[in-house]
C-alpha cells in the first residue's frame, strides 16, 4: 500500500529545512532507522554530498539517519532495500534525467507502490505525478522522457502562486502556464501552495496543511479544494 507525503516545499519562509513537516515525518518514518536520500536535483548546484548532509541535519532532529543514493554502487538494490525514501527538491529536469541515467525510475515507482514510506518535496513531489511537464524549473538538461513515477493519477504544480493583481510583473502566471499545458494535454493539475502536502495512503489522497489547493482541468474553470479533501477521484 502506498504511503507517501508529497509536499510543495521543504522550507517555509523564516523556517529551517523541513522544520514544519518534522512532526508528520516522525510518524511517517516511525519504523525506519535509516532513510535513503535521493539528492539528484541539486538545488542551487550544490553537490550530492552537501545536499545529503543538509537532509541528515534535519532528520537527526527526529533521530533518523540519512544515506545518499549516490553513495551506493548498486542504486537499484539500494532502493529495493530502503526502509524509507526521501527525494529532495531542486531542478526537476536534472532529477528526472539522473533517475533515468541510473536506471531507477521504474524500480523507485515499484518500491513506493509496494509500501516503502516515501517523502517528496518540490522536485521530489513533481515526480510523483504522471509526468514532470508542469514543473516550474528551467530545462537545464534534457531527460529521455517526461514520464515520472505515477504515484498519483494527476500532475502537480509545486510552489503554486496565485496571480498578484498589484504586481507590475508582466510575465506569465502559474495559471497561464498550466492553461498552456492543457492546450496539448488532458491530465488534471493540482496547484499545491507552500506549506501544503498530500498524504497518500493506498488509493486515498488527502490534502493537508492550512491552505486550499487549486485544481485545473482541461477546458474547465479552475476550482479551489479545501484542506482535508480526498483527491483520489481527480483523474
Amino acid at each position: 500500500m502506498k504511503n507517501c507525503i508529497i509536499a510543495s516545499t521543504s522550507t517555509l519562509h523564516g523556517g529551517e529545512y523541513l522544520e514544519y513537516l518534522l512532526p508528520e515525518l516522525s510518524l511517517h518514518f516511525k519504523d525506519c532507522k535509516e532513510i535513503l536520500f535521493i539528492p539528484f536535483s541539486r538545488p542551487s548546484g550544490i553537490t550530492h554530498d552537501e545536499y545529503t548532509a543538509k537532509a541528515a541535519l534535519a532528520f537527526a532532529k527526529i533521530n533518523k539517519t540519512i544515506k545518499g543514493l549516490h553513495e551506493f554502487e548498486n542504486p537499484v538494490e539500494a532502493i529495493q532495500k530502503a526502509e524509507g525514501i526521501f527525494t529532495g527538491g531542486g531542478n526537476t529536469f536534472l532529477l528526472v534525467s539522473q533517475l533515468y541515467k541510473n536506471k531507477v525510475m521504474d524500480v523507485l515507482a515499484e518500491t513506493v507502490k509496494a509500501g516503502t514510506p516515501y517523502l517528496g518535496t518540490s522536485a521530489g513531489s513533481n515526480i510523483c505525478g504522471l509526468t514532470m511537464q508542469t514543473t516550474n524549473d528551467m530545462p537545464i538538461v534534457y531527460p529521455p522522457s517526461f514520464q515520472t513515477l505515477g504515484l498519483i493519477p494527476f500532475n502537480l504544480n509545486a510552489h503554486y502562486l496565485d496571480p498578484d493583481t498589484q504586481s507590475k510583473h508582466m510575465g506569465e502566471t502559474r495559471e497561464t502556464r498550466i492553461k498552456e499545458f492543457h492546450t496539448f494535454n488532458s491530465l488534471p493539475v493540482l496547484g499545491l501552495r507552500e506549506g501544503s502536502w498530500l498524504d497518500v495512503k493506498g488509493d486515498s489522497i488527502i490534502l493537508k496543511g492550512d491552505l486550499s489547493a487549486r485544481v485545473f482541468k482541461q477546458n474547465q474553470q479552475p476550482e479551489e479544494v479545501a484542506s482535508g479533501t480526498n483527491l483520489s477521484d481527480l483523474k
